[in-house]
């Protein structure tokens, strides 16, 4: 930045610039008042004094001088390109006159730093293995969300490690997030003086500066804290320490350009820590009698510590109100911001300063990124809510905002999510700065895309049974693992997306969406998902007078009820009714599954019916429909039917046609579902080889069962099959194998909500620990599952608590 000897691109920015003003007939100072730019900045920036302008300040001129898109963009790419010019070798300083005590300029250190303790240490050991082997100075990049506390560490890192650097410790503010940033020129005025340079011998010239700093400090240890950095062309005429110095820089911007940088990000609080920090604010006794309100107060603020630190002040300038108080206050979101302000420390306006650095378009990113249901997204959805035409049109946009640290990467791969109280904050700027059609639009476009979208990707999942809709391909995915990983990362988005629609009466969408995902339920997702699926697609179906779709969804919600939710009497209600519906709408496929299920019940529960009749009239409405799918399915359930009455044979018989059945694909490429339902009839015939005498291929049986859930990430198939191969290592003596299977099983079911599943899996480990001679675990499985027949509270809780009592009191 010198105007002694400026290079092509430091001319052509110039003449660029005064050209566009004559063009504009303004005179240096018309400019500044209609840009905000200062006078001064635009004089320096003509007379080739600063080559890079910050992309901000030359956005600001665009507008005053007319410049056209073509010509904005010309610009900012000259001014860009004089941002990483090499800088000339340092000179030497002049003998005899540069040899000042040691300067300590750090500000005070705080006295209530909490839960930091992790952090400083990988700033320390940032700081001490940066320097080896390097010719130039140690640098560290200290970076996060706004109010993370980045300048309070950074003074407490640099404390911490001034014994290091007797040569002195600096702390420079860049007023990075003001409307004009320190210039650099006048930061390296600073450190000159602070190295005892008077200032008549202060060079004019940046790059002199530059030059004079790096040879004062090329053999001295001297610690430089640079502090709320705009960007790169900010911070690199500033990196002037020799080997034995450290700079270290706080921004909200990643400063990814930087090279040689050694990097820590700032995240928010952890529980503990948060409330420790509101403990040592507050007052400790005051938190401790109130620790579920001060918990809960830490999640509403998201842990941020400026947050925290704005709570905590207010708690103590208030000494007699509960903590409940300011918990409710922060409960309603619209006040949140609000109520988040003590004397001049306001979370809201910290926020906006960020805010205020972005382009146009990124604000608006920022700004409807608010309507996503949940806390992280996709670049899709992004592209969505703006009407992007290209991925990578959003992906810069969104980049931005990470790099200004208004949104953090996602531990998912390619998503980005918000910190509460910016999303907080996104939807008050939402509000104030769309009109309410406009927000309606962009939601409803979102709205539509998420069940689109969820509706293609479960069919991927729906057997090869040659009837089946087939599979839509999305510019998301193109095969039934990525729309598997889609389902997953977006379980919020399209669930509350399905709902919203369901509330505006948008009936076929939600019907559509809801039989997709039939065949996808038995692989991912939670029993209260399901639930709730289902029986808005009951609603819908009752809404638009379709029997034969609410016999579909009431057949699937029977299955929900019965598999998932543990429910036996409302599972048998629901398949009655759906058995109603079909033989109104005259589909006998339908009629088939709610025989099926209705079945499955009564098997289930262990009491099966008198007769397999129920059984035969589903297999017979499935051979008149011509449906081989269903007729292989009632033929297992009528397998499983002989089993339990001890006719294993005829059992085995129609269990190996069922297995030989569905281990060949059927009217096309074999899916997951051929795959799991293949797997789930693999358990039940395992359990008949068992009662023929034959436990080597039953056991062989269920090994393959769970590797084939596996394969495919059916989380419920794989607790099931755990489940089955614990008890069968079990009964051949392998009680340290069983008990690893069972353990496992019981986590896998605890993570999907089946609490049926949970309380029998800790039954049987109940009794393995009875057999090895533990009965203090056996007695802890069995307090276990009698806390969650509670959690039932229901009939069949009250039931099997009363049994598991017995069996208790009894050991």
């Amino acid at each position: 930045m010198t105007n002694a000897a400026p290079g092509a691109t430091a001319a052509t920015f110039m003449a660029l610039l005064k050209g566009y003003r004559v063009r504009a007939d303004l005179t240096q100072e018309e400019l500044a008042e209609r840009s905000g730019v200062s006078a001064r900045a635009i004089s320096d920036m003509e007379r080739g004094i600063t080559k890079s302008p910050q992309r901000r300040t030359i956005e600001s001129l665009g507008a005053p001088l007319a410049l056209t898109d073509e010509e904005l963009t010309a610009l900012q790419k000259v001014a860009k390109q004089g941002r990483a010019q090499p800088v000339a070798a340092p000179v030497p300083a002049p003998a005899g006159i540069y040899d000042p005590p040691p300067v300590d300029a750090l500000p005070p250190d705080v006295d209530d730093l909490t839960g930091r303790e992790t952090d400083l240490d990988a700033l320390r050991a940032l700081a001490n293995g940066l320097g080896a082997g390097r010719r130039s100075g140690r640098v560290a990049v200290l970076s996060g969300p706004p109010g993370t506390g980045k300048t309070t560490l950074a003074v407490r890192t640099a404390h911490d490690l001034a014994a290091g650097f007797p040569d002195g410790r600096l702390f420079l503010k860049l007023r990075g997030m003001s409307a004009e940033p320190t210039d650099p020129a006048d930061v390296l005025h600073l450190i000159l003086r602070s190295l005892g340079i008077d200032a008549v011998h202060i060079p004019a010239e940046t790059e002199d500066r530059v030059n004079l700093c790096r040879s004062l400090l090329r053999e001295r240890a001297a610690l430089i804290v640079l502090d709320d950095a705009a960007d790169e062309t900010q911070v690199r005429p500033l990196l002037v320490g020799g080997p034995r110095c450290l700079t270290l820089i706080t921004s909200r911007q990643m400063l990814v350009g930087l090279e040689g940088a050694g990097r820590h990000n700032l995240d928010v609080l952890g529980e503990d820590d948060a409330v420790a920090l509101l403990s040592a604010i507050a007052g400790p006794g005051r938190v401790a009698r109130e620790r579920a309100a001060a918990v809960e107060l830490a999640g509403l603020v998201g842990r941020l510590p400026l947050a925290l630190r704005i709570a905590g002040n207010r708690l103590a300038s208030r000494p007699t109100w509960p903590l409940t108080r300011l918990v409710d206050q922060l409960r309603d979101r619209s006040r949140r911001l609000t109520t988040l302000t003590a004397g001049d420390l306001n979370v809201r306006s910290v926020f906006e300063l960020s805010y205020r650095q972005l382009t146009p378009t990124a604000a608006r990113v920022f700004r409807r990124l608010a309507l996503v249901p949940a806390a992280d997204f996709s670049v899709e959805a992004a592209m969505t809510l703006i009407e992007a035409t290209e991925e990578d049109d959003a992906a810069i946009f969104l980049e931005e905002l990470a790099d200004a640290s208004l949104l953090q990467t996602s531990p998912q791969n390619g998503r980005y999510q918000f910190h509460d109280l910016l999303r907080v904050f996104a939807t008050e700027r939402l509000t104030q700065e769309e009109t309410p059609e406009a927000v309606e639009a962009a939601e409803h476009r979102l709205t539509g895309w998420l069940v689109r979208t969820a509706t293609a990707a479960g069919r991927y999942f729906h057997p090869s049974d040659g009837v089946s809709p087939l599979p839509v391909a999305t510019p998301s995915f193109d095969d039934h693992a990525s729309a598997g990983r889609w389902l997953e990362a977006e379980a919020r988005n399209w669930l509350a997306a399905v709902k919203d629609a369901a509330a505006r009466g948008d009936h076929r969408p939600v019907l559509d969406l809801a039989e997709s995902m039939h065949w996808y339920s038995e692989i991912g997702g939670t029993a209260s998902t399901w639930h709730e699926v289902f029986e808005l697609a009951v609603n819908s179906a009752i809404a638009i007078g379709s029997r034969r779709d609410e016999a579909v969804h009431r057949n699937y919600l029977a299955w929900v009820l019965a598999t998932l939710r543990g429910q036996p009497a409302e599972a048998t209600e629901m398949a009655r009714l759906a058995w109603d519906a079909a033989v109104a709408a005259g589909d006998l496929r339908e009629q088939g599954w709610a025989r099926v299920y209705l079945s499955s019940v009564q098997l289930r529960d262990g009491d099966p019916p008198a007769s397999p009749t129920p059984i035969d009239e589903a297999v017979r409405l499935f051979e008149e429909a011509g449906y081989a799918l269903g007729l292989h399915v009632a033929r297992a359930i009528r397998a499983t039917f002989w089993h339990r009455s001890g006719r294993f044979d005829e059992a085995a018989a129609e269990f190996g046609s069922c297995v030989r059945y569905f281990e060949r694909g059927h009217g096309g490429s074999r899916t997951p579902v051929d795959d799991t339902t293949h797997a789930y009839l693999l358990l039940r015939s395992a359990e008949n080889l068992t009662a023929l005498g034959s436990p080597d291929p039953a056991l062989a049986q269920c090994e393959t069962a769970l590797e084939l859930f596996r394969r495919h990430g059916a989380v419920m198939g794989q607790a099931r099959a755990l489940h089955a191969t614990g008890r069968f290592l079990r009964d051949r003596g392998d009680h340290p194998d069983a008990r690893r299977r069972l353990t496992e099983a019981l986590a896998l079911f605890g993570r999907i909500g089946l609490t049926q599943a949970q309380i029998d899996i800790l039954c049987d480990r109940a009794a393995l620990s009875e057999e090895l001679g533990d009965p203090a675990s056996a007695r802890e499985d069995r307090e276990h599952a009698l806390s969650l027949c509670d959690r039932l509270g229901r009939a069949e809780g009250t039931k099997l608590r009363e049994k598991l009592t017995r069996h208790l009191t009894a050991s």
